[in-house]
């Protein structure tokens, strides 16, 4: 991998805890634990998970609608604590958010002009013809028509909110941008679009992507790289191609099997723990293992760390018994047509 755009390391984020007058102390809800990740200039990283894994705290940390409890984030070699302290729209110009739910992103009170051109005044210093300039080009970029402008965010169906909520990101002309959940809220068809725009504009304005999805489906068309997270941890990191095709942690090949394919057989039961372990109190060694079909007596005495499970330097797997060889997609069934 090239030098990283974005490193973060030990990055923990714990809420609420502390300490009484009497009794024990309160314990906290640890929703990030010590992630480490890099992300390269102009690659797309997948993150994967349930819900609750603290895919969307992470992405709040990193542009800064949140504080870490511990940890870095470096952004081309600047802190990003640092940067904020000194300049507070310091952030906003590197990087910027693209929200799951596009309509309530927006605020319903502001035409489209003033939304986009907010950003264009305080971030990027445009006024006058200029202004006007770029929130053409913003409009054209999304492609969207210029009258458009003029209109309230309740005017536009969700494939179009979600447009103009990715040209509002763009004005601030980042490097990177987080989208969390960005197609989730959106038709099929409509995915189909969006993610078709976000891969010419990825190109055309040489961004690199943080992807957050429980869509598997959508991570595996537009990511180059996926981290798959559990109950706060990177469990899994690897190529995009080889993550799909060689599953090396549990957790991993549970998320692939549950995965429904058109056509295919139904998705049978799991066995075992269904739900993920109280964040309150957390199961002893790897939060997985209530979970996990191969766990043994060492899998809850120590939490498993990051290693390459095989041969491949770029694929790295938090498990003390990774699994072995490669998962075949369920081909979907045959299906008899009858014409009358």
């Amino acid at each position: 991998m090239s030098e990283p755009l974005l490193e973060i390391r030990g990055l923990t984020r714990t809420f609420g805890g502390g300490t009484r007058w009497f009794g024990p102390d309160r314990p906290g809800v640890h929703a990030v634990q010590g992630i480490d990740l890099d992300v390269a200039r102009g690659e797309t990283l997948g993150i994967v998970g349930e819900s609750g894994c603290g895919k969307s705290t992470l992405a709040r940390l990193l542009v800064g609608l949140d504080t870490p409890t511990e940890g870095s984030i470096r952004f081309a070699g600047d802190d990003l604590q640092a940067l904020r302290a000194q300049d507070r729209h310091a952030l906003s110009r590197r990087l910027q958010y693209v929200f799951q739910d596009p309509l309530s992103s927006l605020n319903p009170r502001k035409r489209i002009r003033d939304i986009l051109a907010a950003p264009l005044r305080y971030l990027r210093g445009l006024d006058g013809d200029a202004l006007e300039r770029r929130l053409g080009e913003l409009m054209e970029v999304v492609n969207l028509r210029p009258e458009f402008i003029s209109r309230f965010p309740h005017e536009f169906s969700g494939g179009q909110a979600q447009r103009i909520g990715i040209a509002r990101a763009l004005a601030a002309e980042p490097k990177l941008l987080v989208l969390d959940e960005p197609v989730s809220a959106l038709d099929v068809s409509i995915q189909a679009q969006v993610l078709k725009l976000l891969r010419r504009l990825k190109g055309e304005f040489d961004l690199t992507y943080l992807f957050i999805s429980h869509d598997l489906s959508v991570v595996e068309t537009i990511s180059d790289r996926i981290a798959v997270m559990y109950f706060g941890r990177v469990v899994e990191q690897a190529p995009s191609r080889r993550l799909f095709h060689a599953p090396a942690h549990p957790y991993t090949r549970l998320l692939l099997e549950s995965a429904p394919v058109p056509g295919g057989p139904p998705i049978r039961a799991e066995s075992g723990e269904a739900e993920l372990p109280d964040p309150l109190a957390p199961p002893p060694g790897c939060a997985f293992a209530p979970r996990c079909p191969r766990a043994r007596d060492d899998c809850r005495g120590a939490i498993p760390a990051l290693d390459r499970p095989g041969e491949s330097r770029d694929h790295l797997a938090a498990c003390i018994h990774p699994l072995q060889g490669t998962w075949q997609r369920q081909a979907p069934r045959d299906t008899e047509i009858r014409t009358e």
